[in-house]
């Protein structure tokens, strides 16, 4: 076996995640390892998760392959980077050739090179895999794989880019079994009482904000047929039987056409499996949310970012809040649940804002909803936009994009005081104005800390 595909990411290392306990496997991993598998070149998968680094180096060292090909994004750069040096100084395990791919490369590719690896793959990591794999094997010109970057004469160079898929059809299904799949589905099951799994059905996003990055598929719109979708959701009901199904695209009521066509093709094979997933909220209309809800659909996440239509156009959302908050309520009526995104600390965002987000989130009455200050990811609009205005550049080694930090309308800690209002602040709006299960001595707690961190926020203003 000559190559090995695994990430950098362990859970028992994450303080937060642990109390979430939503883990879901490496879908990119397993879509390079089915391709390869595909073109008849044997892999292994070493899955991080539920293990650790001691482990991982011990299967490497077990399998002594040519080329360890590591997913790298921005939460787990930090482990990437250890992982990769101790590959490269470390005589036990071979010296393999070291390649990464993931969000996190395309814009750092310097730092990565000189960090230890030897080839990125930028963008999709299928095909330019394939043909950088054999090119190492075969010891052939790499300069001939498109979408890859390296070092020469410690100078960083790239190769052209490669053109982006556009028969996703003729990608095979990940390769799940490589991995211990009922490790993720107990896990599930035992904190949450349901077991989830992921499934991609697109690739790309068309929309345009600002700090969304878009590094691997591009801002481009393709999709797998709505049969072989359907097609796979009727393998995971038959082989692992999951209560419910994350979908990862980035908007999947995109396009009207192929979610007719998904509605039927998942009723005909019998196919349906409970779902959510995130789309726009000018994509969703009253025949979208029933065709949703005959599929399966029991959650979707409609986002918002914000209350305030100001900061919606300074992040070039191109949505007006009033049909964000209306196609909340519409999916609530329909007895479907729903969830939101918010994020404050835009660059030009004021008290004001806060507020009106507070009372939006009041109104829209998402079912859940989560809440972030904002950061600048490296390669965004967003982070163009600040970049002379960072305040905060940690060490890139040793710190991820969250903790950059620029000037905003109020210093950071501010805004990490507005996050605990507005969570409390609205939580209390949701208790105290409950039909029935009604819990005032919650509600009272809630007000309390709204209360505090209202004032905290003054006190950093």
């Amino acid at each position: 076996m000559s190559i090995v595909l695994t990430h950098a990411y362990y859970l028992n290392d994450d303080p937060k995640e642990q109390r979430i306990m939503k883990p879901y496997p490496p879908l990119g991993l397993l879509y390079v390892s089915a391709y390869l598998k595909q073109k008849n070149i044997k892999n292994d998968v070493f899955d991080t998760t539920f293990s650790s680094l001691k482990k991982q180096l011990h299967f490497i060292a077990s399998k002594t392959p040519k080329i360890v090909a590591i997913y790298a994004n921005l939460m787990t750069k930090v482990d990437v980077i250890k992982l990769i040096r101790i590959l490269k100084t470390e005589p036990h395990y071979g010296f393999p050739k070291i390649a990464l791919g993931g969000p996190d490369v395309t814009y750092n590719c310097e730092n990565y090179l000189q960090a230890g690896a030897e080839y990125l793959v930028l963008g999709e990591g299928e095909e330019t895999f394939f043909e950088l794999y054999n090119a190492i094997i075969a010891k052939k010109d790499i300069t001939a794989v498109t979408g890859i970057a390296y070092l020469k004469d410690n100078v960083v160079h790239k190769t052209a880019p490669r053109v982006k898929m556009k028969a996703l059809n003729a990608l095979p299904l990940p390769n799940r079994g490589a991995i211990d799949m009922q490790h993720y589905l107990d896990t599930w099951k035992k904190n949450h009482g349901q077991s989830s799994m992921t499934v991609s059905t697109q690739r790309g996003c068309p929309y345009t904000c600002k700090w969304c990055s878009t590094a691997v598929y591009g801002q481009s719109y393709r999709r797998r047929p709505a049969q072989q979708v359907a097609e796979e959701l009727a393998l995971l009901k038959k082989t692992y039987q999951p209560d419910s199904i994350w979908f990862v695209d980035d908007v999947f009521t995109v396009s009207h056409k192929w979610l007719t066509d998904f509605h039927k093709e998942v009723l005909q094979q019998d196919a349906v499996i409970p779902f959510e997933c995130i789309t726009r909220a000018e994509r969703l209309n009253d025949h979208v949310l029933q065709l949703l809800k005959e599929a399966g659909c029991y959650r979707i996440w409609i986002g918002a970012e914000s209350g305030s239509q100001k900061i919606i156009d300074a992040m070039d959302r191109r949505v007006d809040v009033d049909v964000v908050k209306e196609a909340i309520q519409k999916t609530n009526a329909l007895d479907m649940e729903t969830g939101t995104f918010i994020m404050v600390g835009y660059p030009g965002e004021d008290l004001e804002d806060i507020d009106t987000t507070i009372q939006y989130l009041k109104d829209a009455n998402p079912t859940h909803f989560t809440i972030t200050v904002a950061y600048p990811i490296k390669g965004t609009s967003l982070y163009d936009d600040i970049e002379d205005k960072i305040t905060v550049q940690p060490n890139w080694e040793t710190s991820t994009d969250r903790d950059i930090d620029f000037k905003r309308t109020y210093p950071r800690k501010f805004y990490d005081y507005a996050v605990k209002r507005v969570v409390n602040e609205v939580n209390y709006h949701k208790e105290i104005t409950k039909q029935q299960d009604r819990n005032l001595k919650k509600a009272f707690k809630h007000k309390i800390k709204s209360i505090l961190a209202h004032g905290l926020m003054s006190v950093h203003k």
